[in-house]
């Protein structure tokens, strides 16, 4: 007997789920992507726009200056303690430039430019020399102000009110300004003293003010 093929069965196709038109999908939020860091707040001898540049602060660099060590903000209670003294040897024409060094390494530590004084003992730092330009009182109310590192000299510095941190900078000048350099950051510095200059003048000096 012949064989009758079979009508073909026709299926329904299944429907599967519709898809979501792309115009409903929530797109996924974007990850903020990280922008540039602020930039750093002008050092003293870098001012910003507001005045015109100071005169070249940096000559060659014959001093290595040691690393101070880092240490936290000052205490009240702290500021009433000895501060430790470390001494950097220098000549008087490096002096300047190794507590430059130091100065840079203290921030890069994490200090903060309010918690730094230098006070220097011959020529004054090219940044005194440029703000007192602008009269003595602006140039106190810079340091009155306590935001940025502030360089005063030898004679004037029992003016300043205490840091942390007292760089002295012992870049020539008569002896009585290195004693009175000194004497008065053995009592301004809150936890640190910075002298930079011949470890034998130095040793000189402080024993002679202590």
């Amino acid at each position: 007997m012949p064989l009758i093929p079979e009508e073909p069965q026709i299926h329904e196709k299944a429907q599967g789920p519709r898809a979501t038109p792309a115009s409903s999908r929530t797109a996924p939020t974007p990850r903020p992507v990280p922008g540039p860091r602020p930039a750093a707040p002008p050092r003293p001898g870098r001012p910003g726009p507001v005045r015109p540049a100071p005169p070249a602060q940096r000559a060659s660099r014959d001093t290595a200056a040691a690393k101070p060590g880092p240490s936290g903000p000052a205490t009240p209670a702290a500021a009433s303690a000895a501060p430790q003294i470390q001494l950097i040897p220098a000549t008087p024409d490096g002096a300047l430039d190794a507590a430059e060094e130091a100065v840079d390494l203290l921030l890069d530590s994490g200090r903060t430019p309010g918690d730094v004084l230098v006070i220097t003992t011959g020529e004054p730092h090219p940044w005194a020399a440029h703000e007192l330009s602008f009269g003595d009182a602006a140039y106190w109310a810079q340091h009155d102000a306590g935001d940025d590192v502030f360089y005063a000299d030898a004679a004037v510095a029992d003016r300043a009110a205490s840091r942390a941190v007292v760089v002295v900078v012992l870049n020539g000048g008569p002896e009585a300004a290195e004693a009175t350099a000194l004497t008065v950051a053995r009592s301004r510095a809150g936890a640190l003293l910075i002298v930079c200059g011949d470890p034998q003048r130095i040793n000189s000096v402080l024993g002679a003010v202590v």
